[in-house]
């Protein structure tokens, strides 16, 4: 019998998985499996939603998320202990955990929204209002990067937070055939994410404009479906004139295709303007790419010496870096080696026995910041 039972929030498992359910279910995999940790921790899989279809054995709190949310940000109620049964510590995955008596952690990934209200849909304004107020009332902050540690310091003094890194996804071998013909055995550069404004895809755009001319024949890839910033990532590409042609969009890509971009990409650019911690770096890393990024955010921890960095909105800067990953093979070769190394650093081993001593302390009561 483990020491310790932990409400854990499997909501991000259902619906379209984004990088947070990817990385829940990599975290309750590696929870669940033999190891220093197993004995100690007992997950109760619990779920605010009436839409999941979960399986047995998981404690389904009886009622909307939507409505759930809209009370929660206001007050203290419903309170969730009665559906959770007979747990320690209570762990919201992702941004919201539900008010109890009971200790409780709750996961942040990046701090966008909350500075950035204006980008964010409805929904997700309520979660950081949830959020803000289980901070308020006690509830201890996770964070995947130190980089939003200190984000959440700003946004929410006082706040406990601790820091416990993620790990790497898994990346699956790439297909032997070219899913997307036109790149077969073209050099390309890389964006993998939603086209959305913190990606800063139009400052890429215009860094790829710079080198179109000295390199003829490079493309440049985006990879990934829609999001609030395709009006500007569009006259963006439409200011490349007849470089534009060499601009592909690829929508949502499934495991597969990504990993043959990545195998098959020249450089992953990832000029971010935030982060909470980046799989698509860890992913470049295994797919021995080399990485251009912006200096934003958890991209500098996460990335150590394996990336060239430069200012997120400096785009001569980002273009030249571009150049020198390209065309300089000694800088290629010291970046790749360095991500080879690095990766390896980020295993979910690691995070599932961090997280476990966290859990222990928040059920003691000890929340003091961690760093």
């Amino acid at each position: 019998m483990a020491e310790l039972r932990v409400g854990f929030d499997i909501g991000p498992l259902f619906g379209e998985r984004t990088g947070i359910g990817f990385a829940v279910d990599a975290l309750r995999t590696a929870l669940l499996e033999s190891g220093p940790q197993h004995d100690r921790v007992e997950l109760q899989d619990y779920l605010v939603s009436f839409r999941a279809h979960p399986g047995p054995g998981v404690r389904r709190l009886p009622l909307p998320a939507a409505l759930a949310h809209r009370l929660w940000a206001k007050v203290d109620w419903p309170r969730a202990d009665r559906w959770l049964g007979d747990v320690s510590v209570v762990h919201g995955t992702n941004y919201v955990v539900p008010p109890t008596k009971l200790p409780r952690l709750v996961s942040v990934y990046d701090c966008w929204f909350l500075r950035n209200p204006r980008d964010a849909q409805p929904a997700v304004i309520r979660a950081g209002q949830v959020l803000r107020r289980a901070v308020a009332t006690g509830a201890v902050v996770h964070t995947s990067s130190h980089a939003s540690a200190e984000a959440v310091r700003e946004l929410m003094p006082g706040a406990p937070v601790v820091t416990v890194h993620l790990g790497a996804l898994p990346l699956p071998p790439p297909p032997t055939r070219a899913p997307i013909r036109d790149l077969d055995g073209a050099p390309f550069v890389l964006a993998v994410g939603k086209l959305e404004r913190r990606k800063n895809l139009p400052t890429l755009i215009r860094a790829f404009g710079e080198l179109a001319t000295a390199l003829p024949d490079l493309h440049l890839v985006l990879a990934g479906s829609n999001g609030d910033d395709r009006p500007a990532i569009d006259a963006a590409v439409d200011a490349l004139g007849l470089a534009a042609r060499r601009v592909s969009f690829t929508g949502r890509i499934e495991d597969d295709v990504r990993s043959w971009l990545l195998h098959h990409a020249s450089v992953l650019a990832y000029p971010s303007l935030d982060e909470g911690f980046g799989f698509p770096l860890l992913d470049a890393m295994q797919a021995r790419v080399p990485i251009v990024a912006s200096n934003a955010g958890s991209i500098p921890e996460v990335s150590g010496d394996a990336a060239l960095l430069s200012a997120p909105h400096d785009t001569m800067a980002l273009a030249s870096n571009l150049r020198t990953a390209l065309t300089n093979s000694a800088v290629r070769t010291r970046l790749i080696k360095h991500g080879d190394a690095r990766w390896h650093e980020f295993t979910w081993q690691r995070c599932a026995a961090e997280l476990t001593t966290v859990y222990e302390r928040v059920a003691c009561g000890e929340i003091a910041e961690w760093r």
